[in-house]
């Protein structure tokens, strides 16, 4: 979220390299645009592809369960990063700072939205997709990059979907078809949304530092009611539970105090939903644009500043033998309205995305389960936890 020549790697890892460094306004004459308060958002075509912003991205995971009560979770995300633009952008109508990590190359082209030969490198897509298997204690990860190419990858409303290969995630009205394949297990899912897209942040932008145009647009379906199969090692079940689908696009990304992030989603057993990110400086004071989102049963939300919740580590940690980063995996989290303690566990420690080139971040993402209470009811549920920057800073100038 396994292995070409390293000098097929080598050009697009430089590339992607250089494109994350950290944009200020000033910088931003080479035709990108930047999130900025009174965007019209409009769906379906909001699902789907951006170009006239630099970074995009569509996060799915889940927490699923086999008619013979095996638990698994799972992580299918795709990103798209511009390497070039040849025109202005389009006059078409932007997430949390989460990261786009390189791995490695296939064969493809260009954007075919962008003009040019198929040869030519306007962008860059990535995809990376996990699977959880709580009760097997196994954690599975793998990835892959494409360049767009003639139908390699993309994201399209005419074809009403997002793929990478044939890892896709198709739309049919409010329902949407995860496909993907891996050497050991395979994803067939169908998931239908259960509530209205949210639009996270205030006046549509998602703001992650001062300054206009420091932000995302940040969409979230917060409860996709999900059903499939899944394969495991030639083993065949059938799944369902619960997913979350995160898509954010934007052209500023970190500042160079902010060295990572805690993020988190909970599907409470009650039919609310939270998200809430915790932005990391290095003077380990709180980040005023820390911010989150509460949605209630009947699908209203409601913004969640800095102030409205905290976020404290627990005694629980696990360290990587492959990075040797340490993660907290144990949390409590506290909002004061709706009034709630919840305690966050996961029964799967090694949930870890590591990275094979230094030149992208290794992160922890995955499946936690909730227990606590809100409004002094009783509260249970199921999420999903990501963690970045502990195995060193996100360093958005290398």
């Amino acid at each position: 979220m396994r292995r070409l020549p390293r000098s097929f790697m080598l050009l697009p890892v430089m590339l992607l390299c250089l494109l994350c460094v950290t944009q200020s306004v000033a910088q931003l004459a080479d035709g990108y645009r930047v999130a900025v308060p009174g965007y019209h958002y409009e769906f379906p075509r909001d699902h789907f592809n951006h170009p006239e912003f630099r970074t995009e991205w569509w996060y799915f995971t889940g927490n699923l369960r086999s008619r013979d009560g095996r638990r698994f979770g799972f992580e299918l995300t795709f990103f798209r990063q511009a390497v070039a633009r040849d025109a202005k952008p389009s006059s078409r109508r932007a997430p949390s700072e989460r990261h786009i990590p390189t791995q490695r190359v296939m064969s493809g082209g260009a954007d075919p939205n962008s003009g040019g030969s198929d040869w030519q490198v306007h962008d860059i897509y990535l995809a990376h997709l996990a699977l959880s298997d709580i009760d097997g204690r196994q954690y599975l990860h793998t990835s892959r990059l494409n360049r767009a190419g003639p139908g390699l990858a993309g994201a399209d409303l005419a074809q009403s979907r997002i793929w990478n290969g044939n890892w896709e995630a198709r739309w049919r009205g409010d329902r949407q078809d995860l496909r993907a394949v891996a050497e050991r297990f395979t994803l067939d899912l169908t998931l239908k949304s259960l509530k209205p897209p949210v639009i996270n942040g205030l006046n549509g932008v998602s703001q992650k530092a001062p300054g206009l145009g420091r932000a995302s647009y940040y969409i979230s379906l917060t409860r996709l009611g999900s059903e499939g199969t899944l394969t495991l090692d030639g083993k065949r079940y059938e799944v369902s539970g619960l997913a979350w689908m995160d898509h954010e696009f934007f052209t500023h990304q970190l500042e160079q105090s902010q060295v990572g992030w805690d993020w988190l989603s909970l599907q409470l057993d009650d039919g609310s939903e939270i998200m809430l990110y915790r932005l990391r400086r290095k003077d380990s004071k709180l980040d005023p644009f820390s911010a989150g989102t509460y949605v209630d049963p009947e699908g209203h939300s409601h913004h969640l500043s800095a102030t409205d919740f905290s976020l404290e580590s627990g005694q629980v940690s696990w360290t990587s033998p492959d990075t040797r980063a340490t993660y907290p995996v144990q949390w409590r989290v506290r909002v004061a309205s709706p009034s709630a303690v919840l305690d966050i566990s996961t029964l799967l420690e090694n949930q870890e995305f590591s990275s094979e080139s230094r030149a992208a971040p290794s992160y922890w993402e995955g499946a936690i389960q909730v227990e606590g209470n809100k409004n002094s009811i009783r509260a249970r549920g199921v999420g999903y936890l990501e963690m970045t920057g502990y195995d060193r800073p996100v360093d958005l100038s290398q």
